[in-house]
């Protein structure tokens, strides 16, 4: 683990090993489905990107509606909601 002083370290190395799953699935599904492209960024000077208002929208419901969907944990074995991952995995590594 990391401390570079300004950021929780732990819940950032605890993020790095969600990310796959939660972050990157729903955007390449959003992307795959045609339902996310470029049109949806403004490019600033500085080379970053903002959403528009519409994409802003379009992937906040896709996360709100990603986070219920049902998985069956890996080392639980129980069946939860993917938004409920985070939880599960902070209450087995305390």
């Amino acid at each position: 683990m990391s401390n570079n002083g300004s950021r929780p370290s732990l819940a950032l190395d605890m993020m790095e090993e969600l990310r796959p799953y939660l972050v990157d699935r729903l955007t390449l599904s959003l992307v795959n489905n045609r339902q996310l492209s470029s049109k949806g960024f403004e490019v600033k000077e500085s080379g970053g990107a903002l959403m528009d208002e519409v994409t802003r929208k379009l992937v906040i419901t896709a996360w709100q509606k990603w986070k219920q969907e049902e998985i069956i944990h890996p080392f639980l074995k129980e069946k939860i909601s993917a938004g409920l991952i985070p939880y599960a995995q902070a209450l087995l590594l305390a």
